[in-house]
């Protein structure tokens, strides 16, 4: 297992800012990239990831939250999952570590059951572009729009 240091940004109550440990922290698979770095930009909305790979991603709040790993979001089988709507302006409260694989995410609307394990954080950053499209396809098919004045829907992996 590799050895990092994981830095957590917030200007939450939970954590003061500047939140440090050093662990050892495994993904679900055991050679998958780990986060050095995790911080929070709450004027921003966008949580910025580095990992261990160098691998470096900015993911909006917004994002997070329609893509969020809980079955609130996904279901409970193959196309039983949830359109989210009107998360434009989410913004993220706290960040709970998860063991040593994952964090929870609390979001300003109240959800909270999303575990995000580096695996999975990592796969969202790699593939940010076709997930965002992918989710505007399906607002569009629905017949829904963003309301783009709440916030930057620009997703971008710098």
């Amino acid at each position: 297992m590799k050895s990092c240091s994981l830095t957590i940004l917030l200007s939450s109550a939970f954590w003061p800012i500047g939140f440090q440990t050093t662990c050892n922290m495994s993904g679900l698979k055991p050679d998958s990239p780990r986060p050095t770095e995790i911080s929070l930009h709450q004027a921003s909305r966008k949580l910025e990831l580095t990992f261990d790979d160098d691998t470096h991603g900015a993911l909006s709040c917004e994002f997070l939250r329609v893509y969020s790993p809980s079955a609130e979001v996904r279901g409970h089988g193959k196309g039983l999952e949830v359109l989210q709507t009107g998360k434009e302006a989410v913004n993220i409260t706290e960040i709970e570590p998860v063991g040593n694989y994952a964090v929870r995410l609390i979001f300003s609307d109240g959800h909270d059951t999303g575990l995000y394990s580096w695996d999975y954080l990592y796969e969202l950053v790699q593939n940010q572009g076709s997930l965002w499209q992918a989710y505007l396809d399906k607002l569009a098919a629905a017949g829904i729009q963003r309301n783009t004045g709440s916030g930057d829907e620009r997703q971008d992996n710098g």
